[in-house]
């Protein structure tokens, strides 16, 4: 995995926006209204070519494919980096409800058990804000969510080797030795119904199983694996009441351990694992503290972490690193540009946000990066004007660390 030999590279977190050709054609084909499946492919295709050349123009030096071969049909859209999964696995069918509309769940001391999404106490807190279509607050379409009725396999090579294919090639016309491709968690990636397995270790273990056959093809192809897993951090405001950080601790480990099972025996210099408090813009108050969660976080058998430090919710907590001593071996990839605001942030600050960092736990092992995926969350000028002022950022951060 590159480290930042020379100077500060630069990455971002997955999803970057999606050109409207594409967006139409992945609409029409969720819509069955197109057979051509030989357009879909060459405007896919074309797609990823384009974000890959214009993340290299900007300077971003290890770029991703922006998701673009997980289906978005519309701009905003907060739910394609998990929802794809439903399109990969067998074994599941679709539901009825959505994971808002699920009855409200309640836990108690040393039980644990995740509540609904339209439960969370973020939106019970603000529920004004939350049902007011006009402040702002938005999460995309919710369609409803699939239901586990057989045993989980994984039923996606086609579609993860299309993507790869894709992807290797922009690459390869870009000039661009290294790149990262995004899969789901299995932490996340259970968080449907289930009425096949016992019990939701059972159904978090299968989940494990299936969605290791991506990870071994993104990993076999030379690719760096990138793990998303919101929920390590964005399950204890689906938990009421709040736990105990402890009972929560030991929610979440279950989750760390399914997600090492699932990738026993992968070079972990070629993966790096993504946590973030959750993408939608809202007031994000019942967040758990970083500090409560960290080591958590290292328990993933990982090289890199990636993990929300721009935005105002999460900024102050760099100051983590000044209690947590980084293994030798492992690389952070801190966000220092936010998915969470319209404001483009000046690449002063974002050099200041990367020497924060660098003092800390050393210039060679911090890779400048975005919070969250930017695709589907803010405009897509936007997007792209913050990961310029990302490149510019590291740039002066570099000056001044290797003169």
């Amino acid at each position: 995995m590159r480290r930042s030999q020379d100077r500060i590279s630069t990455s971002h977190v997955g999803s970057l926006p999606r050109p409207d050709a594409l967006i139409e054609a992945n609409r029409a084909r969720d819509a069955g209204e197109t057979a051509d499946q030989s357009a879909f492919e060459a405007t896919l295709s074309a797609s990823v070519m384009d974000v890959v050349r214009h993340q290299r123009e900007l300077g971003i030096d290890v770029p991703g494919d922006g998701e673009f071969g997980k289906s978005m049909a519309q701009r905003v859209n907060y739910g394609s980096w998990w929802r794809y999964s439903w399109q990969r696995l067998a074994g599941i069918e679709p539901g009825e409800q959505t994971l808002y509309e699920m009855a409200p769940q309640h836990s108690r001391p040393g039980a644990i058990v995740l509540t609904s999404f339209g439960d969370r106490r973020d939106r019970t807190q603000f529920s004004a804000a939350y049902n007011d279509p006009e402040s702002g607050i938005t999460t995309g379409p919710r369609p409803p969510a699939p239901i586990c009725v057989a045993p989980l396999t994984y039923a996606g090579h086609d579609m993860i080797q299309t993507d790869i294919a894709n992807f290797k090639t922009a690459l390869s016309a870009a000039g661009v030795e290294e790149g990262f491709m995004t899969a789901v968690a299995p932490g996340s990636c259970s968080r449907i119904g289930n009425r096949y397995y016992k019990t939701d270790e059972e159904f978090l273990y299968a989940c494990a199983e299936a969605m290791r056959e991506e990870y071994r093809a993104i990993v076999a192809a030379g690719l760096i694996l990138q793990l998303d897993d919101p929920a390590i951090a964005e399950n204890w405001d689906m938990i009421n009441p709040e736990p105990s950080v402890e009972d929560y601790k030991k929610f979440s480990m279950l989750r760390i351990e399914a997600l090492n099972h699932a990738i026993r025996g992968l070079p972990k210099d070629r993966i790096r694992f993504h946590l973030c408090w959750g993408s939608w813009h809202g007031p994000h108050v019942t967040d758990i503290a970083m500090r409560d969660i960290v080591e958590v976080m290292l328990a993933v058998d990982v090289q890199a972490y990636s993990f929300e430090a721009g935005n105002v919710r999460h900024e102050h907590e760099w100051k983590v690193w000044q209690e947590i001593k980084l293994p030798d071996d492992k690389l952070i990839l801190p966000g220092v540009v936010s998915h969470a605001t319209n404001v483009v942030e000046h690449p002063e600050l974002v050099a200041e946000r990367i020497l924060r960092f660098t003092k800390l736990v050393g210039r060679e092992r911090v890779i400048a990066s975005t919070d969250c995926g930017l695709g589907g969350r803010i405009h897509p000028q936007i997007a792209w004007a913050k990961l310029e002022a990302l490149a510019q950022g590291a740039a002066l951060a570099s000056r001044q660390l290797w003169g």
